[in-house]
């Protein structure tokens, strides 16, 4: 697998990136795999692809700090992301995974491998809900899947050092909740990972095997995504 530590200077590019490596993926005559990370400079606001914004998330606190609200192309609720918040994504072929097309295995495959990567730096960690990773019943990572004909997207957020305050500041309860969060507000549901970025980055390249560094990626079809997809919702 390829790695990617990459982050372009703002939340509509870095969108557009993963969306890019998808459709990349999907070009390409061969299966192509790769692991990406990359970290908000400032607080956003990423909608998922289906979601309700006026349901989710707090507008006039957003508009009143100038944060910008954004949509991926992958399903889920509302995050909101920024220093202290590690994104990651993955691209995984079907060619070579083919369990993954069924969406439900795609989620245990992921969230089983990003657990024992982090198990033994964190104990407790666990699989919870449909797509979420916890350390005793407080999540720290949501996650969401965009599929395609040839290959998935897998993407996530990994709390480390995250001021969780601005969570409840720009967003509403989701209207869809797991069972094991049991109605509780963002601040005693959420945690950070007692870990730095840089230990987290390795536990998942060495789980993933992704010995291969890249530096070419998608540049024009980032940039032109970017202005025409990711523009901010408010």
């Amino acid at each position: 697998m390829r790695y990617l530590e990459l982050t372009l200077p703002d939340a509509p590019q870095n969108l557009a990136l993963d969306e890019a490596l998808l459709q990349e993926a999907e070009a390409a005559r061969c299966p192509t795999e790769t692991l990406r990370f990359w970290e908000p400079q400032w607080p956003v606001v990423v909608v998922g692809r289906s979601s309700r914004v006026d349901l989710e998330v707090h507008r006039e606190a957003c508009r009143q700090s100038d944060v910008a609200v954004l949509r991926r192309i992958s399903g889920g609720a509302a995050i909101v992301a920024g220093p202290g918040c590690l994104m990651y994504a993955l691209v995984l072929s079907y060619q070579l995974r083919p369990s993954l097309r069924a969406i439900g295995r795609a989620h245990r495959f992921v969230l089983n491998k990003l657990a024992a990567a982090l198990g033994p730096l964190v104990p407790g960690v666990q699989c919870v809900g449909t797509s979420d990773l916890a350390v005793r019943d407080r999540k720290f990572s949501g996650n969401s899947a965009r599929c395609k004909r040839s290959h998935v997207l897998y993407h996530g957020t990994l709390l480390y050092d995250f001021p969780l305050e601005l969570i409840d500041r720009y967003l509403a309860m989701p209207p869809r909740q797991p069972e094991y969060r049991r109605q509780r507000p963002h601040g005693s549901f959420l945690t950070n990972l007692p870990l730095d970025a840089a230990t987290i980055r390795r536990a998942l390249i060495a789980a993933w095997d992704a010995t291969e560094p890249r530096t070419d990626w998608p540049r024009e079809l980032t940039s032109r995504w970017a202005a025409e997809r990711y523009g901010p919702l408010l």
